[in-house]
């Protein structure tokens, strides 16, 4: 009888999720080469060829994608079952405000971590623009908010820097029209940045779509009716960069930050604020879909 250790297939999943063994490596605070004897030793339990290391990036093959569902469903009891049975002194809510634009890819991991450590503290999501979380946090609405800006206010820390860029229909044309069409949140703090940089360059715009609604933005720019700005790798699947060959100016960069996470008092908030904290730094560009590296 064979046995599938835990600890093997943790390693398994964190490669798949963070694009490699070096990503992979950061997040579970092992080496590289310990990443690796680990996706051995699985292999050679079970016979099976898991990655597909032929190309310049790795992929995971059918047996490693077969694989991969049944690993996440044990480690998840795994750790049910370790947090059920185990310490559960702390109890309560912690919010957490993020503004929408950087919810994924990092968000979701860090709640599932944290569910699985403290499944009788409850966080509250709440997603917002990066001005209302501000004047929220500044009331004590929110135990740790994250934030877009393009500095950092007293008691707030940097999680990452990243550049804002122009962002279209996959294959769409509409950036080539003049004036340039675009299309923004109403309270969208990347708006007059973008503006700005347009007026300096000389290129004439308009504003198609100003609203309060995301998926407003994404349906119109997706149908190449407009363009608009997002931090870079944060574009969803349907959207893409686009490649302007210099034809538009370069944006301004975007810093992510913390605050509260070295204030609150509360264990139980700076433990969401450690998950927070090496979600994001260990998270590279581009931040919706990590590529594959074969490090």
């Amino acid at each position: 009888m064979r046995n599938l250790d835990i600890t093997t297939l943790r390693s398994f999943v964190a490669v798949a999720d963070n694009g490699g063994v070096t990503r992979a490596a950061g997040f579970l605070h092992l080496t590289q080469s310990a990443v690796s004897m680990q996706l051995k030793r699985l292999e050679e339990l079970l016979g099976l060829q898991l990655l597909d290391r032929s190309g310049r990036t790795i992929a995971l093959t059918a047996s490693g994608e077969q694989l991969l569902a049944y690993a996440r469903r044990m480690i998840a009891l795994n750790d049910e079952a370790v947090s059920r049975l185990t310490d559960q002194a702390y109890e309560g809510e912690i919010v957490l405000g993020v503004p929408h634009d950087i919810v994924y890819p990092a968000i979701p991991q860090v709640l599932q971590r944290f569910n699985a450590q403290y499944p009788r503290v409850k966080v509250q999501l709440l997603s917002s623009y990066t001005r209302s979380l501000k004047e929220q946090f500044a009331r004590g609405e929110c135990d740790l908010i994250l934030t877009t800006e393009t500095a950092t206010a007293e008691n707030g820390e940097i999680l990452a820097e990243r550049p804002l860029c122009w962002i279209g229909a996959p294959t769409g044309s509409v950036w080539r029209q003049q004036p340039l069409q675009l299309a923004f949140g109403r309270y969208c703090t990347f708006r007059p940045k973008v503006m700005r940089a347009l007026d300096a360059a000389g290129i004439s715009w308009e504003l198609m779509v100003e609203t309060d609604s995301d998926r407003t933005i994404e349906a119109t720019v997706s149908a190449d009716l407009a363009v608009t700005a997002m931090i870079e790798g944060t574009e969803p699947p349907h959207l893409a960069q686009v490649d302007h060959g210099g034809a538009l100016p370069e944006l301004p960069v975007q810093l992510i930050n913390l605050y509260g996470g070295e204030t609150s008092g509360s264990p139980i908030v700076n433990e969401l604020a450690a998950l927070v904290r090496q979600a994001f730094r260990t998270i590279s560009t581009p931040l919706q879909s990590p590529q594959w590296n074969a490090a």
